[in-house]
């Protein structure tokens, strides 16, 4: 399963890349965030795994974060693309 994300990633990575490189009037911006607060943890079966996730995602920040980064990306003016965003919490920095 985890290669299959790696490689799904990478995958949308390319496509991206090979969009911005067939025309110049085609913004892409692809999103890499951190840990994002969600219910994921509370959807996890296996206890000891959930317990992980929900001590993991005590640094998590909001999931607004993540949208206001992409309005940002969103409103720059036609002739600038932000290739990259990404936006983790201060805390996995170390």
């Amino acid at each position: 399963m985890r290669t299959a994300l790696v490689g799904t990633k990478f995958a949308v990575r390319a496509i991206s890349e090979g969009s911005r490189k067939e025309s110049d009037k085609v913004r892409c911006t692809c999103t890499y965030p951190g840990v994002v607060t969600s219910e994921l943890a509370n959807t996890i079966s296996d206890p000891t795994a959930r317990e992980r996730m929900i001590s993991y995602r005590k640094m998590a920040i909001e999931p607004d974060a993540i949208g206001r980064a992409i309005q940002y990306a969103a409103e720059q003016p036609g002739e600038v693309d932000v290739n990259e965003l990404v936006a983790r919490p201060l805390a996995a920095q170390v």
